[in-house]
Parts: structure tokens; sequence; C-alpha cells
């Protein structure tokens, strides 16, 4: 191949690893039940296609030719290990020798990526585990990339890694999807992991690949549970805020208030399918309201033509089904939209009653813009001042000062 053809062959092994990476990891843990055996092969997988198909062109099933080299890479560890005969058959009839196995088509397939999200987001891991294996095991990110997310070093990342394998084979946690009133307790806390590291890649400071990972992660699990309305409402809401992901940031880099950005940049086709998937989430749970409040904003032309009460009735169903201060203090937000900023005053004043709110400069940030809608700019440009003192992010406090400078100009 010519080097043009070399990248179009990068980004078609990158293309079939984002596709096929979690079956084949599932498929091989299920069969050997390794957890690193399954990875490394994975990854040689994705490596020998690296090498090969830059100069023997891109396979007609890319994703059943990573499977087949996986496999075979399996095959010649197991039997220079001397593992159990049984496991070797295993592996020699789960796709003939010279076939491509296609992505994904049996029950089977679907059943093993399914099983490794929920094995991965067992809540017997911590949360911090969970997230870390769900990117290595399931994305394929690597390890230093989860270090730099989770703020720890390469080598403890490491360490964390093996040891909430060792901890899944050592507490018998079982390689399946729960079914009946155990599907519904787990999987929330599944739902749970993604929400967090989705977060985790859209804050001001995060690392938008990420959000990608838990949007792409979503679209999986919505696939293979269509039936279930919160994954339906949890792809709808990571797709709104994705939306905007483009138009976060201006021409220096800076931070954008939804106020201020140029909606012509948002990912409408993103909108679609949002408003596509909310529209299967049939039942009122926490993460439906959240879809709809961001369907709102994602359908509005401008702030002043969004649809502030139904907004504020969304976070009173949310403040009654999953209390929170920050629930509180955005419902004080959208309340303070929709009926003025006396009426937000009042309930942020209500929200910050509890002490939950003590040393959150976001709370000091609503005070502000509810001060300022009030008229009172210069009392508000010095509660901006407060909150950029405090808050941790380096884009955010930018923000939040060249708010002020304008409320004192």
């Amino acid at each position: 191949m010519t080097g043009a053809g070399a990248a179009e062959a990068a980004e078609a092994v990158a293309a079939a690893g984002a596709e096929a990476y979690a079956r084949i990891v599932a498929t091989l843990i299920r069969v050997t039940g390794d957890w690193a055996l399954a990875e490394d092969c994975a990854q040689e997988a994705l490596t020998v296609a690296l090498e090969r198909w830059p100069g023997d062109g891109v396979p007609a099933n890319p994703g059943g030719w990573l499977m087949t080299v996986a496999r075979n890479r399996a095959v010649d560890v197991l039997r220079r290990a001397a593992v159990e005969r049984r496991k070797l058959h295993d592996l020699a009839v789960l796709t003939p020798a010279d076939a491509e196995p296609g992505p994904g088509v049996g029950e089977d397939v679907v059943d093993d990526r399914l099983r490794l999200i929920f094995t991965c987001c067992h809540p017997a891991l911590a949360i911090e585990a969970r997230v870390a294996l769900t990117l290595r095991t399931v994305c394929g990110v690597p390890t230093a990339a989860i270090a730099r997310l989770l703020l720890v070093s390469e080598s403890t990342m490491t360490r964390r890694l093996t040891r909430a394998r060792t901890r899944i084979a050592q507490a018998g946690i079982p390689y399946r999807v729960p079914s009946g009133p155990a599907l519904n307790e787990r999987l929330p806390g599944v739902l749970a992991v993604l929400y967090l590291l989705f977060t985790r890649g859209y804050v001001a400071d995060g690392e938008p690949a990420f959000a990608d990972e838990a949007v792409r992660l979503a679209r999986l699990l919505d696939r293979l549970m269509p039936e279930q309305s919160e994954v339906a409402a949890l792809l709808a809401l990571f797709l709104f805020q994705h939306s905007r992901r483009d138009a976060r940031r201006d021409a220096a880099g800076e931070l954008l208030t939804l106020d201020r950005q140029d909606r012509r940049r948002w990912d409408h086709t993103a909108i679609a399918g949002g408003l596509a998937a909310l529209a299967r989430a049939r039942h009122d749970g926490p993460y439906a309201w959240q879809a709809r409040i961001a369907a709102c904003h994602a359908t509005a032309a401008s702030v002043e033509a969004t649809d502030w009460p139904t907004i504020a009735r969304a976070y009173d169903a949310l403040a009654d089904i999953r209390p929170s201060p920050v629930i509180a203090l955005n419902r004080a937000v959208a309340h303070g939209y929709a009926y003025g900023p006396a009426i937000g005053l009042v309930l942020l004043d209500a929200a910050r009653a509890g002490g939950g709110l003590d040393g959150y400069p976001l709370a000091v940030a609503v005070e502000a813009d509810l001060v300022a809608r009030q008229g009172n700019p210069l009392r508000a440009a010095g509660l901006f001042r407060k909150a950029a003192a405090a808050v941790g992010s380096t884009a955010e406090r930018r923000a939040l000062l060249d708010r002020a400078d304008e409320l004192a100009r």
C-alpha cells in the first residue's frame, strides 16, 4: 500500500477495534476464564493488524479477522502453558480455523459482551475499580490513560486493575447477566458507572475521549438491552449533552457557557438520535427526567426560548425521586428562569439550609447569576469572583472571572 493506504489501514484498525474489541475480550474470557490473557490477545490482534493490513489490504470482515488472530494467539499461549485439554478444545471449536466469524450476529456473542459489562460493574468492586475495569476491559483504553483520568500513577492503576480481576476470581463473581429482580437491582449500578465515566470526560477540564467512550458504551448497552427504558434514557442524555462538545469553547479555547454558544455548531444529528432514544424511555426514572431536561436545552433556539417551566417541573420530579443538594441547586436555577430570580433565590436559600452546598463554588455562581438578573451587577460581580476563587477548574475559573468583569463594566 501507499502511505495514504497505510493511513486508511490504520483508520480501519481503529474502527474495527472499537467495534470488535469488547466482543473478542468477552468471548475469550468466557472460554478461558483468564482476563489478562483475553485482553493481551485482543491487543496483540490489533498490533498484528497494524503490521499486516497496510501491505495485505483490509480484510472483508475486519472484526472477524481480529477475532481469528486473537483466538489463535490464545490457543498458542494455552498450548505452551499446557492448560487442560478441555479449554483447548473449546477454543478450537469456537470457530473454524479458516473462518472469519461475523460481528456478533449470534445470541451467544451478544450475551458475552453484556456479561462482560455487568461483571466489570459488579457491586462487590469499588466504584473507581468498576470504572477502571470497564475502560480497560470493555473499551481497551490504555492503563496510562485511565490513570490520568483517575489522578493516580500508572503503576498504582496497574495494581488496582490486578486486584479487581483477582477479586472477581476469588469472590467467585459470576460472569453473567442477572435476570428477574436481580437485573433491576444491578442495572442502576451499571448505568451509574457509565454516567460517572461520561461526567469525567465532559467536565470543563476533562478528557473528551472518555465522554466518547461513555457514549459508545451506552449505544452498545442500548443495542443489547433495547427493552430497558433507563438505558435508552441514559443514551439520550449523553447524546443531548455531547451534541454541544464542539461549541463549548471559543477560538482561543476558552469555555463558553450555554447562553454564549453558537447553537448552529451543535451536533443536530446527535440531538435527533437523543430524541429518538428518549421516545423509548417510557418510565419516569432519574435518567429519563434528566434526559427530558437536556432535550429542552438541546431543542431551544436560545436561552430565552427554552421551555423553563417544563425544566422546573422535571427538577421537581427529580427532587422527589433522587433528592440531593445539587438537584436542589439546579431546581433553584430552573425556577429562577421560569418564574423570576426572586423565586430562584428563595429556593437557593432552601437548598443551602442543610449545609450540603457549603463550600460548593457553583452555588455561589448561581447566586451571582440570580442577583445579576435582579438588577444588581456590582454585587453579582463580587459573587462571581468569590466563586472563581474557590472553583478547581482553570477553564471554569476564567469563565467566571470574565462574567465578573463584564458585570463590573
